[in-house]
């Protein structure tokens, strides 16, 4: 991989998980990673174009781009895999949602309202799918998906995923899509958004698209944090600082010691791990706040003390733990 963390990095990271791979490949066959809705909406015509600016000044045409690879890396570059022709279409494909951000009135120069989906695209995705298929069993798409709430495709990937969704302000048409996307078997993962005034916008666009339900905290004895990994705590040993803020000199003994070097917000400090449960007690929707745990994915080649510190022991695990967890719960 030309990094930090190739594939020669110290056995211990890939023990852990290489000992299950004879669970995980009897216990996790690719048919729970296969689609499970059978909704095909139809997708509105948009326009010639939706040219957008992401990180590092590049632009992208979200009615053109089709999976992450076809965006250049801007961190360390990313990982280059295949798979057997007979595995092409029963894989596991991280699939990232786009959508349009609208700040409140009165959010001011906030950094979060300048921020949309695309943060950490597209080197968490991929890095992130190569780590899940190293360190596993399951085999993943070598290219990842990204695609708006009215693609058809949309309903063929049992997990989407969403960053940044703080600001997120979803079209009718979206939020009916995404209703039936959750009520027919789909989850959603939702990460790195800092701050109370985040977390409210982003739980009012959700309390449009499931009005009856309420998020509750998972606590670290829920088996999320276990099933692969084994993930301790207190909640906050599980915060991971984005990479350009974060203050080397930390000392996690001081709780007047900050992780960050700017101020995220009110209600910034501490990480939770909420989820909204159906009827069946199944988790359909999972929102890490105030922990940009992709950036861990995304920067891991950037720093070998934030890789060692955040991207082996938690970024890694965490995802690993997440993605193995909703897809066979």
């Amino acid at each position: 991989m030309g990094r930090i963390a190739s594939k020669d990095r110290p056995v211990r990271f890939a023990t852990t998980i290489l000992k299950l791979a004879g669970i995980l490949g009897a216990g996790v066959c690719c048919a729970q990673f296969a689609p499970r809705l059978d909704f095909n909406p139809s997708t509105p015509s948009r326009g010639p174009g939706h040219l957008i600016r992401i990180e590092e000044g590049r632009i992208i045409d979200e009615d053109a781009v089709r999976t992450a690879r076809e965006t250049a890396s801007h961190s360390t570059g990313t990982p280059e895999w295949t798979n057997p022709p007979d595995f092409r279409g029963d894989v596991f494909t991280f699939a990232r949602v786009m959508f349009d951000s609208n700040p409140r009135p009165g959010t001011g120069g906030r950094l979060g309202r300048r921020l949309g989906w695309w943060v950490d695209y597209p080197d968490a995705d991929l890095n992130l799918s190569y780590r899940l298929q190293q360190l596993t069993s399951i085999r993943t798409d070598p290219d990842a998906r990204v695609l708006r709430l009215t693609d058809p495709d949309a309903f063929r990937f049992p997990l989407l995923y969403m960053e940044h969704a703080g600001y997120m302000a979803l079209t009718d048409e979206e939020v009916t899509l995404l209703r039936k996307y959750l009520t027919g078997g789909g989850v959603l993962l939702v990460n790195d958004f800092w701050g109370e005034q985040e977390w409210e916008g982003f739980a009012d666009e959700i309390q449009r698209v499931l009005p009856d339900r309420h998020w509750i905290d998972l606590g670290l004895d829920h088996p999320v944090f276990h099933c692969i990994y084994n993930l301790e705590g207190p909640m906050n040993k599980l915060q991971i600082p984005t990479l350009q803020f974060w203050n080397q000199d930390h000392d996690p003994n001081d709780p007047n010691s900050p992780l960050q070097r700017i101020y995220r917000g009110e209600g910034s400090e501490d990480m939770h791990v909420r989820a909204l449960l159906d009827n069946q007690q199944r988790i359909v929707i999972l929102a890490i706040h105030n922990s940009d745990v992709s950036d861990g994915w995304e920067r891991e080649g950037e720093n070998k003390r934030y890789f060692d510190e955040f991207s082996e022991k938690i970024a890694y695990p965490l995802g690993i733990n997440i993605i193995v967890y909703l897809m066979t719960h």
